[in-house]
């Protein structure tokens, strides 16, 4: 028997961009991209090589090229440090697993490093595949931790919970990390909330902006850990925002919404440097009327629109600076199948 799992990328819609600052966000998953996992039992543990992970190339401006676009990794070792990850959480849980092996093959068309989460949703997917080979069940707070530790703990990549709380959740998911729950329960209050209370939304993204998530975070980080005025006051900016856009959401008042995401995004920049491109990327989406902020670390925004007049304004003024603008299609709530 096959195993196939898959995961989605995700758009943080509202909030500030980490747990690690016991804030409050909403995000969601969407279907227009997706990482799979397909999974066999087999005589040895075999990972098979997808299209990322290539030593290959036509020329050295192709190498240039794949690196440019997908970074010097490809998903090997996140196939790796799951599978370790997995291991050990069964272990720290005294959980017995057989003594069967497998192959296990990915691929993920979720575009790379612009902020949609591409790895984390590859790493999820792959979680999802080794808890259904193994007969293993894993609650979704707890599952959403063990994705973010492959990360953190395995890769040393800053990760916080967000992306991986709205994967393993999937739908749209309102994330409350209050220090004083999180440090009682090791995580936050999540709330999948309905997406027909949302207005119409747009991702646009440019792969080549792609700088990776540390780049973005590092400071602002840092600047909170050493109590910077600005960044806490931001924090809390932030939190309640995302409260506004909750309360917004829940009593109708759609009309609301793309003031508060062009808020959030005016904060952000305020704090620091969010790079040419990056601005460029919301200022042509604001000249035609939408709203916009960054779906993630930056390389990819999201916003709301009017109608599809306006959309096609989007996608006229997008065009000629390579930048795709797609609708998202809302992942359903996961119901924890596998095929």
């Amino acid at each position: 028997m096959i195993i196939r799992t898959i995961a989605y990328p995700r758009a943080g819609l509202i909030g500030n961009p980490s747990d690690g600052y016991f804030g409050k966000t909403i995000a969601f998953s969407f279907t227009n991209f997706s990482a799979r996992i397909s999974m066999w039992e087999s005589p040895e543990i075999e990972l098979v090589p997808s299209r990322r992970d290539h030593s290959v190339f036509k020329s050295i401006g192709g190498l240039h090229d794949d690196v440019r676009k997908h970074g010097y990794y490809g998903g090997f070792r996140l196939l790796k440090a799951s599978i370790k990850r997995f291991y050990d959480h069964c272990r720290e849980s005294d959980i017995a697993l057989d003594d069967r092996n497998f192959t296990l093959r990915y691929a993920s068309d979720i575009p790379n490093r612009v902020g949609l989460a591409g790895s984390s949703a590859i790493i999820t997917a792959c979680i999802r595949a080794l808890m259904a080979f193994y007969g293993i069940e894993i609650p979704h707070p707890i599952l959403a931790n063990l994705i973010r530790s492959v990360e953190t703990e395995e890769l040393a990549i800053p990760a916080g919970l967000q992306d991986r709380v709205a994967q393993v959740y999937q739908g749209l998911v309102y994330m409350d990390f209050d220090k004083g729950h999180f440090e009682r329960n090791g995580f936050g209050r999540y709330e999948n909330l309905d997406v027909g209370s949302l207005p119409s939304l747009y991702i646009a993204y440019r792969d080549d902006l792609s700088q990776g998530t540390e780049i973005y975070h590092n400071d602002l980080k840092i600047r909170w850990q050493r109590g910077d005025e600005n960044v806490c006051d931001a924090m809390r900016f932030w939190a309640d925002l995302t409260e506004k856009f909750r309360d917004s959401m829940l009593n109708g008042g759609k009309n609301e919404l793309g003031k508060l995401i062009d808020a959030n995004f005016d904060k952000r920049a305020s704090l620091y440097d969010v790079g040419d491109g990056n601005r460029d990327l919301v200022e042509t989406a604001r000249g035609v009327g939408a709203s916009a902020k960054f779906a993630g670390s930056g390389g990819a925004i999201v916003g709301t629109y009017e109608d599809d007049a306006m959309f096609r304004r989007l996608e006229e003024a997008f065009a000629p600076k390579n930048i795709v603008v797609i609708r998202p299609r809302y992942a359903p709530v996961y119901s924890g199948e596998v095929n």
